[in-house]
């Protein structure tokens, strides 16, 4: 009786690891969609737009949760001149976070 109860705490260790890993995936594509499209509000293409998106995951690394990357890129935008209301920049990333979702899942799938 032991062992089957050990497998299943097993299978639910296993199980919240892969959650744990699908959100921590999620979550790096949402900021380099969000990184990709305010690279192009700031005139940005190619390897520049590209290295940009990075840079915006990578700030987001520094604390938890999204204030760490929305700091960087609200003093990118002000350095640009470009406005852009927090409310806009807080719709986008829900509308980044469905976006890699979709693609994740998607991926997954195959």
């Amino acid at each position: 009786m032991s062992d089957a109860f050990q497998e299943r705490e097993k299978g639910f260790e296993r199980k919240f690891q892969l959650d744990q890993d699908q959100l921590f995936k999620v979550g790096s594509r949402r900021d380099k969609l969000f990184g990709q499209w305010l690279a192009g509000k700031l005139g940005l293409s190619g390897a520049a737009a590209d290295q940009y998106a990075k840079d915006v995951v990578g700030s987001n690394m520094d604390a938890p949760g999204d204030e760490d990357m929305l700091a960087k890129v609200r003093k990118d935008l002000a350095d640009k001149k470009v406005v852009i209301a927090d409310a806009d920049l807080l719709g986008k990333l829900i509308e980044m976070r469905d976006e890699a979702a979709r693609q994740i899942i998607g991926e997954t799938k195959k």
